[in-house]
């Protein structure tokens, strides 16, 4: 008769939550910091194959996320953004220089106009409702 040793049940769940744990925190420390305080805050990165995994797996997580490129499908970075509208249609929520190809914004459930400008100075503008889900706005250049 073989004798095999079997761990109780707790000790396997707790090896898999730790598991989880480390596998969400390396995920967040490939993430950029973010800026902004309480409802209104930003993170941009993507640059690398790590932050750019870990960006785009939480783009579902946030209410807004934006993602710049070229024509050619390039990644692009250092673009000027200027959201505006919410609650005040005529105020800045926020302006910023995206430090990298995808953004991924925490903001108030709302109508917002999102203009962009490139390094190159091309600009394009896009209006987006935030609310009831995850959106994305894309930017080709």
């Amino acid at each position: 008769m073989s004798h095999v040793t079997q761990l109780p049940l707790r000790r396997v769940l707790l090896a898999c939550a730790c598991v989880a744990g480390a596998v969400a925190a390396h995920a967040q420390s490939a993430m950029p910091a973010w800026q902004g305080a309480g409802p209104t805050r930003y993170v941009c990165g993507g640059i690398g194959s790590d932050e750019s995994n870990a960006m785009r797996g939480a783009m579902k997580e946030h209410p807004l996320s934006l993602l710049f490129a070229r024509a050619d499908g390039a990644y692009m970075a250092s673009v000027d953004v200027t959201i505006k509208g919410g609650d005040t249609n005529s105020s800045a929520a926020m302006a910023f220089r995206a430090g990298g190809p995808v953004c991924l914004i925490d903001i108030p459930d709302g109508r917002y106009t999102i203009d962009v400008t490139t390094p190159g100075g091309q600009a394009k503008s896009q209006t987006v409702t935030v609310g009831g889900g995850a959106k994305t706005a894309s930017f080709r250049f």
